[in-house]
């Protein structure tokens, strides 16, 4: 059997670095599409439907590959309806540090695998949680500086200095926080046939 095409819905380095963990073929689509939030009142709500949306947009036009479409939504204790979007400023991403400070957040992490030529969908939300330790202003102002997680909800990035500010981490797959879930990603393809690894 000759292997499909797989194409990453999106154009997130984090998630590129991820897929090339798996050593297989693929490309890159960034899909189109508005991101804001609708009538969700639950974050998973709203990254199932992003990641949903996100690979059903590139599989209609890509029939024949399989599609993986990914998003992520941040929240707080007590708050899955107080979505903590990415800061995209300097001064966004310090006022979610300070926020975030000696706080849990949550994530809600959803994958959406597409095959529409064998009417394959498969859509899931996974959790991770972060302790960040209580921070003070100055360590604020440094790691803003020193990692520039502007497009990162929560306004850090684990897998680089942003592992500095927790007190500890909990979660299955760290994989889910940093945006793509791995082990369901590679269990999803597995049942589609391909050989991982």
């Amino acid at each position: 059997m000759v292997q499909p095409q797989i194409i990453l819905a999106s154009s997130s380095q984090t998630r590129k670095d991820l897929m090339d963990r798996l050593g297989i073929n693929y490309i890159c689509i960034s899909p189109d599409i508005d991101e804001s939030p609708r009538d969700e009142t639950h974050a998973d709500e709203l990254a199932k439907r992003l990641a949903f949306t996100k690979a059903q947009v590139i599989a209609e036009q890509n029939p024949s590959a399989i599609v993986i479409g990914s998003d992520q939504v941040a929240w707080r204790e007590h708050a899955p309806h107080d979505f903590i979007g990415k800061p995209m400023t300097s001064e966004n991403a310090k006022a979610q540090l300070v926020d975030n400070s000696g706080r849990t957040v949550f994530f809600s992490t959803a994958l959406s695998v597409q095959w529409l030529d064998r009417n394959f969908e498969q859509t899931l939300v996974e959790h991770y949680q972060v302790k960040f330790r209580n921070l003070n202003q100055a360590e604020i102002e440094r790691y803003v500086l020193l990692d520039q997680p502007l497009h990162c909800a929560g306004s850090f990035k684990c897998e680089s200095l942003g592992i500095s500010l927790f007190e500890k981490m909990i979660g299955q797959d760290q994989t889910t926080l940093m945006g793509l879930p791995m082990i369901q990603l590679c269990h999803i393809l597995r049942q589609l046939d391909l050989q991982i690894p």
